[in-house]
């Protein structure tokens, strides 16, 4: 009797051991930058994989770099705010065969330095004969991000010697810009479109001539290798989802109501806009 317990009991025990990396595979890993739009894109994928598959889904904020860097490795399955081909040219490069790229779910994306409208300059290159009146900064974002790096190019490449780039937050980031923006000051940031900021102010990008920050860009989606073959209806999701600048910018404006929850904004949105879940859907 003890030997069939015990011969039970390890049975049981090797049985616990094969099923826990099996459910653990059922949960999905996304990756993302703590970007407006990364944000967005990333809980609204969470909610349609969650209540249309009844996968689990994962968020992991990081910086640009380490998001890519995860997805190679496998530790992560999908990012959904990879802008191409300029701002995350150099990172696609680093890992090419590493990870797959599904094409873009946004079309018409740009990056560069902003100022408010108020400003009376329009090219970067007058910055630094105003240096004073912007404080001697650009109000930047995360360090590593494509659009950090793309005004450290700026700086050099049109001589801004008197002009800092001062790293932040995309939170700290509008933060400053809402502030200053009050009192009327001039202020300079990295920005991008698609970005709430400029429904709430009249901001403009100061002309790029020499095309530093690049030109229009796409914003694809990328997974893991082998996602494909382990989630085949996950994959199927990422690869058609797409989406429109009203409607990213729908979800965007939710999420800068103060108290608000992304992801119950992101299953919001999803319950509102049925038909265009359907369309994404398996």
């Amino acid at each position: 009797m003890i030997r069939r317990i015990a011969s039970l009991c390890l049975a049981l025990a090797v049985a616990a051991l094969i099923a826990t990396p099996a459910l653990a595979k059922e949960k999905i890993k996304i990756v993302y930058v703590e970007w407006a739009c990364a944000t967005a894109s990333a809980n609204v994928m969470k909610a349609v994989i969650e209540e249309n598959l009844g996968l689990d889904v994962e968020l992991t904020p990081v910086s640009a770099p380490a998001m890519y860097a995860a997805l190679a490795a496998g530790d992560q399955d999908a990012l959904t705010t990879s802008w191409l081909p300029v701002t995350h040219g150099d990172m696609i490069k680093r890992y090419e065969g590493k990870i797959e790229d599904l094409g873009p779910n946004f079309t018409g994306a740009k990056i560069g330095l902003i100022v408010p409208t108020y400003v009376t300059i329009d090219t970067i290159a007058e910055m630094n004969t105003h240096a004073k009146e912007f404080d001697g900064e650009i109000v930047g974002i995360d360090p590593g991000a494509g659009v950090m790096i793309k005004a450290e190019d700026a700086i050099d490449h049109y001589a801004l010697s008197n002009i800092e780039l001062v790293s932040s937050s995309g939170a700290g980031m509008t933060a400053t810009l809402a502030n200053r923006y009050r009192q009327k000051k001039w202020i300079a940031v990295t920005g991008w479109v698609p970005h709430w900021k400029f429904a709430k102010f009249d901001l403009k990008f100061l002309k790029d001539p020499d095309k530093v920050f690049g030109e229009s860009e796409t914003i694809n989606t990328f997974v893991r290798n082998g996602l494909k073959a382990d989630h085949p209806d996950v994959y199927h999701i990422l690869d058609t989802f797409s989406w429109t600048a009203a409607e990213i910018g729908e979800v965007m404006a939710m999420n800068t109501v103060d108290g608000s929850d992304v992801y119950d904004n992101a299953k919001k949105w999803t319950a509102e806009h049925p038909d265009r879940v359907k369309s994404w859907l398996p």
